[in-house]
């Protein structure tokens, strides 16, 4: 609260710090992170880390026991951008258990959520040389996120929505199925294996590919 009072109007507690008002997250050591309106970067005082946001509505901000703080679909976008995918994860799970969001609003922040994996899987195709596939493609009634067509190769990423709605589960698993059928053969790419086991991923489609290794351009 006083970190809020500190900052003027408009401040409101963000990021792991709103995550911890909100129990998504346990209460973190360092300094309370905060996001005032605004341009400009992150700054910090001492105690506190600002962030500046020029989203920063009454839309997005409420109170909570008396803080002015993120509404919860906001602090996990912000907690996204900031801690590692475990953490981030843990903190969805939370969120859902205490039905802080609905797995509607998560499927909603999912769409953004993939987005940011499909940069990053085109990024690691630039630099490593691999073959430049098509994207979003439609095949039959679905629209596939990446496709080497002449290797009959369907990459699709995945996201936290599967984790957290059996039926989107079980409905992707209709649609592999589907696209097997048809003669693709398809792999799916979570934030964790794009970020953690790179090695691995780009192995798997240097062998699917039919490409032998390359030193990637750094």
């Amino acid at each position: 609260m006083a970190a809020v009072l500190a900052l003027g109007d408009g401040a409101v507690v963000s990021h792991q710090s709103a995550a911890a008002v909100w129990g998504m997250l346990q209460p973190h050591s360092g300094p309370i992170h905060v996001t005032v309106p605004g341009n400009g970067g992150r700054k910090r005082r001492r105690g506190i880390t600002i962030h500046r946001s020029r989203s920063l509505i009454a839309g997005v901000t409420t109170r909570r026991h008396g803080i002015a703080v993120t509404k919860p679909v906001r602090t996990l976008r912000d907690v996204h951008r900031a801690v590692p995918p475990r953490l981030y994860q843990r903190a969805v799970r939370r969120a859902l258990d205490l039905s802080l969001i609905s797995s509607e609003q998560l499927r909603s922040e999912d769409h953004l959520i993939r987005s940011e994996l499909e940069r990053r899987f085109r990024g690691i195709c630039r630099r490593h040389r691999l073959p430049q596939p098509e994207v979003n493609v439609r095949i039959g009634p679905y629209e596939v996120d990446f496709l080497w067509r002449d290797r009959g190769l369907i990459v699709e990423m995945d996201s936290w929505r599967h984790h957290a709605d059996r039926a989107v589960f079980e409905s992707d698993r209709a649609r592999d199925a589907h696209l097997q059928s048809l003669g693709f053969r398809v792999l799916r790419f979570t934030h964790r294996r794009l970020t953690h086991e790179r090695t691995a991923v780009v192995a798997a489609l240097r062998r699917l590919l039919g490409q032998r290794s390359l030193t990637p351009n750094l």
